[in-house]
């Protein structure tokens, strides 16, 4: 299978693919998390402003893999990152991860933030696999104990 390229997508870019490859590459968290996903009250036109605020990159066309990376004041935020079922194991999260860290390096940013939810423990294996470290624990509004977990990597 030839790997897919990475590419931006500009803000003005119909967004309908990238939102189609999140819902079918979250739809395992439904049932499991709590609180659901904010996937869930996301449309392709919260893409168009997510690439507004940041980057928004995918692999493939129609999209394959995608994330979201936003400029932080001390650190590079990567959020939404997909991997379409299909693809899944075949490399694509490592090459995501080293491309979002050339992203931070690009930037002057220090480091690489992502944030899983504590239910999703396989996301915190893959995570510390590759390099992450556990630097806090958060709890959404209205939650007593920790609902996500964050991770960093120094560029």
């Amino acid at each position: 299978m030839e790997s897919p390229r990475f590419h931006q997508l500009p803000p003005e870019a119909d967004m309908t693919d990238v939102h189609a490859l999140l819902i079918a590459a979250f739809a395992y968290m439904e049932g499991r998390i709590d609180p659901p996903s904010s996937l869930t009250r996301m449309t392709p036109a919260s893409f168009s402003e997510a690439a507004k605020a940041g980057e928004l990159w995918v692999a493939g066309t129609p999209p394959l893999a995608c994330m979201v990376l936003t400029p932080q004041t001390d650190t590079l935020y990567l959020g939404k990152m997909a991997i379409a079922p299909s693809h899944r194991g075949s490399g694509l999260a490592r090459r995501m991860i080293a491309h979002a860290l050339e992203r931070a390096k690009a930037l002057g940013l220090p480091s690489l933030t992502l944030q899983t939810r504590i239910e999703l423990v396989e996301n915190q294996k893959a995570f510390t696999a590759l390099g992450f470290t556990e630097t806090g624990r958060t709890a959404h509004a209205g939650y007593p104990s920790p609902t996500s977990i964050t991770y960093s990597l120094d560029v």
